[in-house]
C-alpha cells in the first residue's frame, strides 16, 4: 500500500469517480488506476521474492560468514607482523653473542647467552601461533571455496527474478494497452486527409501555408511583426528564456489562428521563445536537409566572394516556399542586429541561438533538448546562418514588406519609436523576388 504505484492507482480512482461513466478521460483513468494496481502487485511479489530468495542468503553470507574469515585474515597479519619482529630482534641477539664469546667469559656473556635462548622460545612459540592461524584461515577459505556455486547462483537467481517481474509487468501493460487504444479509438473524432490544419506547430511548412493560402508562415510573420514593434531594443533577445506559462499561451493562440494577440507584444521573450519553437519543430528544417552539406561548404569558403557566390547558389536551390521564408526572416535577423549595440545581438550571437532551429543533418534528427545541445557546438551551422545575416541584402536582394496585417496590429498606445519599425523604409516596396 506504500508503493509509489499503488498510491498514483488511489488517485486515479477518486479522480475518475467525479467524471461522468461515458467520458473518455474517466475511462482511461478507469483502467490506469487499475493497471497501476496490478503493476504495484507485482512489484511488491518481486520485492518479497528478492528479500527471500536472494537478499536473505546473501546478507548470512556478509554478516556472518564473511566477518569471520576478514577476522581470521587481521589476526594472522598481526602474528606474522609479531614473528617477524621477534625474529630481528633473534638475530640481533645472536650477533651480540657471537661477539661476547670472542672476549673473555664473565657475567656478561651467561647473560647474553640466557636472552638468547628465551628469546629462541618466543619465536618458536610466536611461529607455531602462525602456523596454527594460517591453518585455520586456509581452512575458512577452502569451506568458503566450496560454496562458491551457490552464491554465484544467489546472482543469477536475482537476474531470473528481474526478468520475470518485467516480462510480468510488459504483459500486463499491453494487455492493458490494447484494451484502452480500442476503447479509445471508438470515441476519437475522424478527421480526413484533405481537413485543414487547426495547430501549426510541427506541421510541414507546404502544408501550412497551402492550408492557409499564405506566403508566409503564420507563427514567423505574427512573432516578426510583433518583435519589429515592441522587442528589437529588447536586450539578450531569443538568447534568454520566457516564462514557460506565457510562452505556452503565446504557442496556442498562434497554433489556433487565434487574433488575440495584444497580450504578449510585451513580452519580447516570450514571442522569440515561440518563434524559435516553431522552427524547431518544422519536420524539415527550413534550409532543408538536403542542402545541409552544400550550407556547409559554401560557409566553409575562406574567399568572401567564392562564399557569398556559393550560398546565393544554394539559396536558389531551395524549394519556393522555404526561399520565401528563410529570405523573410533573414530580413528580419538583419534588421534586428542593426541594433547589436542596445540589444547585444550581433550576427554571431543571432547565430548560435537560432543556427541549430534554422539548419542540421538529417541524422542529428531526435530529441529536441539532444538536437539543441549538438547543434549549437557546430561551428559550421553558426557560420552558415551568420553569413547569411551578414550578406542579408546580397543574398536577398530587394526589400521585404513588413507590413502589419490586421490580424497582427500591436496595441494603440506603443510608443512611436518602435512602431516606426515595422513600416517599409522604402517608398515603393518591391515584391520580394523569387531565385
Amino acid at each position: 500500500k506504500k508503493l509509489p504505484l499503488m498510491v498514483l492507482s488511489m488517485t486515479m480512482a477518486e479522480s475518475f469517480r467525479e467524471l461522468d461513466a461515458e467520458s473518455s478521460l474517466g475511462k482511461a483513468l478507469e483502467m490506469g488506476c487499475c493497471i497501476q494496481s496490478s503493476l504495484a502487485k507485482i512489484l511488491a511479489e518481486f520485492e518479497i521474492a528478492l528479500e527471500r530468495d536472494v537478499l536473505q542468503p546473501l546478507n548470512k553470507l556478509s554478516e556472518e560468514e564473511l566477518p569471520i574469515i576478514l577476522k581470521r585474515k587481521k589476526t594472522l597479519q598481526k602474528l606474522i607482523s609479531d614473528w617477524n619482529s621477534i625474529k630481528s630482534r633473534l638475530n640481533q641477539a645472536a650477533k651480540s653473542s657471537t661477539n661476547s664469546a670472542g672476549t673473555a667469559a664473565g657475567p656478561g656473556a651467561s647473560s647474553t647467552a640466557n636472552k638468547l635462548e628465551i628469546l629462541k622460545e618466543e619465536e618458536e612459540e610466536v611461529k607455531r601461533k602462525v602456523e596454527q592461524c594460517k591453518d585455520e584461515y586456509m581452512a575458512d577459505l577452502y569451506h568458503f571455496s566450496t560454496k562458491e556455486d551457490s552464491y554465484a547462483s544467489y546472482f543469477i537467481k536475482l537476474l531470473e527474478i528481474q526478468a520475470q517481474y518485467h516480462r510480468q509487468s510488459l504483459g500486463s501493460l499491453d494487455s492493458a494497452l490494447a484494451e484502452l487504444k480500442e476503447s479509445h479509438s471508438q470515441t476519437e473524432p475522424f478527421f480526413a486527409a484533405d481537413t485543414p490544419v487547426a495547430g501549426y506547430y510541427g506541421v510541414p511548412l507546404e502544408m501550412h501555408l497551402k492550408s492557409l493560402g499564405r506566403e508566409i508562415a503564420l507563427p514567423i510573420e505574427a512573432c516578426v511583426m510583433m518583435l519589429l514593434a515592441s522587442g528589437m531594443r529588447e536586450e539578450g533577445l531569443f538568447r534568454l528564456a520566457a516564462g514557460a506559462s506565457v510562452l505556452r499561451r503565446l504557442k496556442s493562440s498562434l497554433a489556433n489562428g487565434s487574433n488575440a494577440l495584444e497580450e504578449f507584444y510585451s513580452d519580447p521573450h516570450a514571442v522569440a521563445g515561440a518563434l524559435k519553437s516553431y522552427l524547431r519543430e518544422l519536420p524539415q528544417p527550413l534550409m532543408t536537409f538536403e542542402l545541409y552539406n552544400e550550407w556547409v561548404k559554401a560557409a566553409s569558403l575562406k574567399d568572401v566572394d567564392s562564399q557569398v557566390q556559393s550560398l546565393r547558389d544554394t539559396c536558389s536551390r531551395l524549394p519556393q516556399e522555404s526561399y520565401n521564408n528563410l529570405r523573410y526572416l533573414i530580413k528580419f535577423l538583419a534588421k534586428l542586429a542593426e541594433h547589436q549595440e542596445v540589444n547585444k545581438m550581433t550576427p554571431s550571437n543571432i547565430a548560435i541561438v537560432l543556427g541549430p532551429n534554422l539548419l542540421r543533418s538529417q541524422q542529428s534528427t531526435g530529441d529536441s533538448m539532444q538536437l539543441d545541445l549538438a547543434s549549437v557546438s557546430s561551428i559550421q551551422v553558426v557560420g552558415v546562418v551568420e553569413a547569411l545575416i551578414q550578406n542579408a541584402d546580397v543574398l536577398f536582394p530587394g526589400e521585404v514588406e513588413f507590413n502589419v496585417s490586421g490580424m497582427f496590429t500591436p496595441p494603440t498606445n506603443r510608443g512611436c519609436n518602435e512602431a516606426s519599425l515595422v513600416e517599409d523604409p522604402s517608398p515603393e516596396p518591391s515584391p520580394a523576388s523569387a531565385p
